[in-house]
């Protein structure tokens, strides 16, 4: 399976991973690598609470340029 996944630093400095098609999997490190590491465990973890839960495995997102 892949996912999309945002990366973006926040005003620590941490490095915080979203996956936005699964709702609330959140994770962070201190370099990408360690959030990309990080996100891909919370991933697993995630999915296996939803599929525990009934719950959809993930939910559908558009992912769109937009030019400015």
């Amino acid at each position: 399976m892949k996912l999309i996944v945002t990366l973006e630093r926040d005003e620590t400095g941490m490095v915080v991973a979203e996956c936005p098609s699964i709702p609330g999997c959140v994770s962070q490190g201190e370099t990408e690598e360690d959030a990309l590491a990080n996100i891909r465990e919370a991933i697993g973890a995630c999915l296996e609470a939803r599929a525990e839960a009934g719950m959809p495995l993930t939910v559908a997102i558009c992912e769109v340029e937009v030019a400015v």
